[in-house]
Parts: C-alpha cells; sequence; structure tokens
C-alpha cells in the first residue's frame, strides 16, 4: 500500500469512530463531541467534561496508569491528549494527585481523548468521578472514538492541530470548528510557561507520600534550594523536601540577581509546556549568570532545555514527541537502563552540544538526546521526569545526585 493509500486509510479509520463491535453500548446516547483536525478530518463521539471548545496540539500518552496527574500536569498546556490505554477513570479523582503547583493558573491541557465511556470509580482513594472533575476543571473530553487509528495517524504523520468540541444537543458548525483548527499556530515559537508559572515566590516543605500515612513534613532542612517555575510538579518538589532541602519556589520570570539574593544552595530549572526558544528569550539570560556563580545547578524537561540553549546548544520540534511512563532511557555514566516517564515535544539537538558539555542519557526508542552535564561544573539537566508521578521510580537517584552535588559544594566551600 502507498504512502497517499495508508494516510487515506488512518484518517478513514480515524473518522469512523468506534471500531470492532459496532456501537454497543453507545446507542442511547447522542453523538455529542467532536474532533475536527486542521486537515478537515471530523471525528464523531461522545462527550464528556465540560462542554465547550478548546484548540490545541494532539499528542498520545501511553502510561496505564495517573491519568489524573497527566491531566494536571502543566507541561501539557496547550495540548489535547489522547490516552492509548483504553480505560480512563476507573479509579476516579482525588485532591491529593494533583501535579501542578499552581491552582490558580489554568490547567494546561487542553482537552482529554478516550476509547472507552468513564465508568463509575472503583477506588478506597476516590472522591470524585471523573467527569465531574473534567466539569470542575473546565476540561473538554471525548470518549468512543478510535483511539488506536488516531495514534497511528499521529505515528505517521506528526502531531495534528484540532479543536475538540462538546455540545449535549450534538449540534455543531464544522466548517467553524475546521476553521479554528487552522488558525491555531502551533507549538512552535509559543511561551506557555508564563501562562502556567507561579504569580510570586513561596515555600515547600512536603514530603513524598507514603502508604498508611500520605504526605509529611520537612522540619530540619540541610540544605536551600530555589527552583524556577517553568510549569512545576509538585512531586519535584517533594522529592527535593525528602531528601532535605528547603525549597523556595520562584516565578519564571525572576531575574538571577533577586535568585542569588536568597542564598541558595543550588538551583533547579523545572518542567513546562512550550517551545523553549520561545521561553528562552527571557529566561537565558537569567540562567547563564546562574552558570557564571559556579552553584549546583540541576534541570528537567523544559529545565533542561533551556539550560542547553543557555549552555550553547539548540533545541528542535519532534514529530510525535515523547509522552508517557514506560520510556527506556540509558545513562551513559552507570550504564544502566532505566524506564522513565516523559512529556516532550521538543528536542536538544545532540550536534550542537559544546565541547565543555557531555551527553549523559540517550532514548532507547529513538536515539534522542535525553541527558546532560557540563564538565568542568556541578551542572546536569535530563529530558524525562525523575520524580515519576505518574511512573516508574528507576530516576530518583538523579535527586539524590544533585543533592551530592550540593552537599560537596558546601564543603569545598568551608
Amino acid at each position: 500500500m502507498s504512502g497517499t493509500d495508508a494516510s487515506t486509510r488512518n484518517a478513514a479509520d480515524v473518522a469512523s469512530g468506534v471500531r470492532g463491535g459496532g456501537e454497543k453500548g453507545w446507542t442511547a446516547r447522542t453523538k455529542s463531541a467532536r474532533l475536527v483536525l486542521a486537515d478537515g478530518t471530523v471525528i464523531e463521539g461522545y462527550g464528556v467534561g465540560a462542554e465547550g471548545t478548546a484548540t490545541g496540539e494532539v499528542c498520545f500518552n501511553t502510561a496505564m496508569t495517573g491519568y489524573q496527574e497527566i491531566l494536571t500536569d502543566p507541561s501539557y498546556a496547550g495540548q489535547i491528549i489522547t490516552f492509548t490505554f483504553p480505560h480512563i477513570g476507573n479509579v476516579g479523582t482525588n485532591e491529593e494527585d494533583i501535579e501542578t503547583s499552581n491552582l490558580a493558573a489554568s490547567s494546561g491541557v487542553r482537552g482529554a481523548i478516550m476509547r472507552a465511556d468513564i465508568t463509575n470509580p472503583s477506588n478506597y482513594r476516590a472522591t470524585r468521578h471523573l467527569d465531574d472533575w473534567l466539569k470542575a476543571r473546565g476540561i473538554v473530553g471525548i470518549c468512543g472514538i478510535n483511539t488506536r487509528a488516531l495514534t497511528n495517524l499521529i505515528r505517521s504523520h506528526g502531531m495534528p492541530n484540532a479543536v475538540i468540541a462538546h455540545d449535549s444537543a450534538g449540534t455543531f458548525d464544522t466548517d467553524k470548528l475546521i476553521a479554528e483548527a487552522r488558525a491555531f499556530p502551533g507549538l512552535e515559537g509559543m511561551d506557555l510557561a508564563i501562562e502556567v508559572t507561579c504569580g510570586q515566590r513561596y515555600s515547600w516543605d512536603e514530603t513524598a507520600w507514603e502508604w498508611g500515612t500520605g504526605y509529611g513534613r520537612m522540619s530540619e532542612p540541610i540544605h536551600h534550594v530555589v527552583a524556577v517555575d517553568y510549569g512545576l510538579k509538585r512531586n519535584i518538589l517533594r522529592c527535593l523536601a525528602t531528601l532535605g532541602c528547603r525549597v523556595t519556589v520562584v516565578p519564571a520570570t525572576e531575574t538571577a540577581e533577586n535568585i542569588l539574593a536568597l542564598q541558595p544552595d543550588g538551583i533547579f530549572l523545572s518542567n513546562g509546556p512550550g517551545d523553549p526558544a520561545a521561553t528562552g528569550e527571557y529566561a537565558v539570560p537569567e540562567i547563564r549568570k546562574l552558570i557564571a556563580s559556579g552553584l549546583p545547578l540541576f534541570g528537567i524537561c523544559l529545565g533542561h532545555q533551556i539550560l542547553s540553549l543557555a549552555l550553547g546548544a539548540k533545541t528542535e520540534k519532534m514529530h510525535q514527541g515523547h509522552h508517557g511512563a514506560n520510556h527506556p532511557v540509558k545513562d551513559h555514566t552507570t550504564g544502566k537502563v532505566e524506564i522513565t516517564s516523559m512529556n516532550h515535544g521538543f528536542t536538544v539537538e545532540r550536534a550542537s552540544l559544546p565541547a565543555n558539555v557531555e551527553e549523559t542519557h540517550v532514548s532507547l526508542f529513538d536515539d534522542s538526546n535525553c541527558g546532560l552535564a557540563v564538565k568542568d561544573q556541578p551542572i546536569f539537566s535530563v529530558q524525562y521526569h525523575p520524580e515519576a508521578s505518574p511512573g516508574p521510580k528507576d530516576s530518583h537517584y538523579l535527586f539524590e545526585r544533585f543533592v551530592d552535588l550540593i552537599a560537596a559544594a558546601k564543603a569545598a566551600a568551608a
């Protein structure tokens, strides 16, 4: 089959909605939602969550658990998430598994795409049905569509711009929705960190969740870390606090002078959404000053990308991105392979890394860059999410590596 024929088949499969078994179980419901791609493909389904429309870039996430953490990860700002795992919502939602640290900001994620309808929650921690939770957060959702075909379409042609619409009466202006999808400029050149960052600095001392006790509090800090919030996840802060770090969180636009005035022992650059080059327009000059300070510095995800730009490297948009909790990465410093949680649509160009920077981690899916370290300074970063939430804890050692660098720098200065 030719590439054109395959493309047509994929689009037809997606537009057909449910595949296999017909529409058993859906017949009594109005097709109250549409996913409209910028190429004019119209996908009918059943609305969940908030009514209305939302425009964004469609990606897919391969995680089998942790949908609430995914839906509250600020790194998804500007995107519509396709869940490849069919059963989303079966454990409900709660107030503990929210990952955004800035509750005053919008949810970030534009919409949710699911194969199966949301079932009633079946978990002792559940406090709310996912459908009610989506409505409360203003997230538009669609279910009952062929997510496998949609995922294949993204893998073949990249992440499309689209509009997701939910109207209980099933009334849609298709031409208008297509126009809205085509008008969306895409994530290249878009600074979204500014939309999800905190409004002012604050302190954090909550530690990791433990069975039977929940979250704890760090009462005797050993180190002081300043975290720059480009779209910070809560579990990153908990990982730092668990290792004895008193954390001060500052907005993405904070100056290096103000950060250094807080007298940190180490500096953390957080994850976040959007194009690193766009955020880097104001962040890179400040990060270069932080690099010059000689303090230990650790970056994750967007923080990794912006740090790379500050060091002289380049970033580029990925074809389909990395989104999931099952991505294998090799750590060249240890020779070990770890299974990681990822969420990014841009990557650092390996060939652009300067001579004083070494590549420390690579993706075993596509050989893209997943980590770096400065050879003559206590500075390193990774592309993936070592804090998990959701995902495996294989990479928690990176927080220990950061704290060890802080302890060594303090000992050398004593």
